[in-house]
């Protein structure tokens, strides 16, 4: 099972043209219409006829694993017996404090080593069970790996490092607090966001009722060198090559030194980009450079 890809899920969980879709029969699960939350009754009727996998792109309200989803593992109607969770977006949030851990609840952990963790881009599969442990092992080598990167297999020792120090909490604190300013911020704008708002480093506008497009936000924000990628909403009704939405997420502002001062500029900025483009563009570019240049990448 994993997160239908329409409303939150990924590629790479059971996606028809993805190797996933083609050797395993996925069965998806998705949101409530009404509030873009995960429908939990649907889902734990669901787990019943099949493997429960918690994975999930740009969604931003937590997943209870240990409360609903390891509880449903071991009722006596269920047939699967192991969960995994892929945390690659969170994955930071976690190491910081601000997100509950999967670790102690699933039978295998997957993520990304960049996102909200912050380091090179690479991979990360976590398992505490022996059995498992040995087939992952001889999965990847030799199985689907010939020659380690030792150079990325360093940048995630000094990632790790990093992770365990008191400012990485910090860190963490601060994305989610700049998240839930420019949800404030954004909303206080009139700009729509799925399920009304966030509880992580992600948020997701819905332009369902805008004639803007999540594609034709995508190209405004670009223009004006804000970097955002367009998004399908729960219950979309245009093309997945058009979108209804747009995802925006707050690590590498944060990571710049921005706060929730910065939020405001940038919330007006992206509403600018929704609603008055065309008169907006040159203004709203002026901002962009102004905050670039207060918060440089490198010193």
């Amino acid at each position: 099972m994993g997160m239908d890809l329409s409303q939150g899920g990924h590629l790479t969980h059971g996606s028809p043209v993805n190797m996933s879709g083609k050797n395993y029969n996925f069965v998806s699960y998705g949101v409530n219409a009404e509030d873009g939350r995960i429908d939990y009754a649907e889902l734990e009727k669901q787990v019943s006829e099949g493997p429960p996998q918690a994975a999930a792109s740009p969604v931003h309200r937590p997943i209870p694993v240990p409360s609903t989803l390891k509880s449903w593992l071991r009722s006596p109607t269920a047939t699967a017996r192991m969960l995994m969770v892929d945390m690659a977006h969170i994955a930071g949030l976690v190491a910081g404090g601000q997100h509950q851990s999967p670790v102690p609840y699933a039978d295998v952990v997957t993520t990304t080593t960049h996102k909200t963790l912050r380091g090179p881009r690479g991979g990360l599969i976590l398992t505490n069970n022996e059995y498992i442990i040995k087939r992952i092992n001889s999965a990847i080598f030799p199985g689907t790996q010939g020659g380690p990167l030792e150079h990325v297999i360093a940048a995630k020792a000094v990632c790790f490092g990093e992770a365990l120090k008191p400012e990485f909490k910090e860190y963490a604190r601060k994305i989610v607090e700049n998240a839930k300013a420019l949800e404030a911020e954004l909303t206080a704008r009139g700009v729509k966001l799925v399920s009304g708002g966030t509880d992580n480093h992600l948020l997701l506008i819905d332009l369902t009722d805008e004639d803007c497009t999540g594609k034709e936000l995508e190209h405004n924000l670009d223009e004006v060198h804000i970097t955002a990628n367009k998004n399908t909403v729960p219950g979309e009704k245009r093309s997945p090559f058009v979108t209804s939405g747009v995802r925006i997420g707050t690590p590498a502002v944060t990571t710049r030194g921005m706060g929730p001062d910065e939020m405001k500029v940038i919330a007006d900025c992206i509403a600018d980009c929704v609603f008055d483009f065309a008169n907006k563009k040159d203004e709203v570019a002026s901002k962009v450079e102004e905050l670039t240049k207060k918060f440089p990448l490198y010193e």
